[in-house]
């Protein structure tokens, strides 16, 4: 089971249904066998890069942030896995300039976001060949064409 904290912080129009957020969270959490809590805060491009600025040093506002949860030794079967910030104006911009619809790169992000949390990466080409994989396969299974597509050309 999820149970899914969604956090409007942002003005931003045309946002996804929280219908939408579990869908997507679900799908890139079904390979997990436990019961998940993790929350999603959509923000605007202030609060974006103040995050991106603390944690990672950064000076501008990005798509998504995960943050997984640093659970201690004794407190290990809860269910938490972390958050997800993920900016709505980065998002739309993005989506217009790469040419994908909202919904697919928002569902991209937030299935990249949940993959964070569960641990995988995309700083070694391997682990980015394992991670972008099983995205573009979830994505598919929503009907949703290959994010990576335009970068392999």
């Amino acid at each position: 089971m999820l149970e899914l904290d969604l956090q409007v912080a942002s003005k931003a129009a045309g946002l996804p249904s929280e219908a939408q957020f579990r869908q997507w969270c679900e799908l890139a959490l079904r390979q997990r066998q436990n019961d998940s809590e993790l929350t999603i805060r959509l923000v605007d491009e202030t609060e974006g890069r103040e995050l991106n600025k603390t944690w990672r040093h950064k000076d501008y506002a990005t798509n998504v942030l995960s943050f997984p949860a640093d659970v201690p030794d004794e407190l290990l079967d809860i269910p938490l896995l972390g958050d997800l910030v993920i900016c709505a104006p980065v998002v739309t911009r993005e989506a217009a300039e790469q040419g994908k619809s909202a919904e697919a790169h928002w569902a991209h992000l937030v299935i990249h976001g949940c993959l964070h949390l569960l641990g995988y990466d995309h700083i070694e080409d391997e682990e980015a060949e394992e991670m972008e994989g099983l995205e573009r396969e979830l994505l598919a299974e929503l009907g949703h064409p290959d994010p990576y597509a335009a970068d392999e050309e």
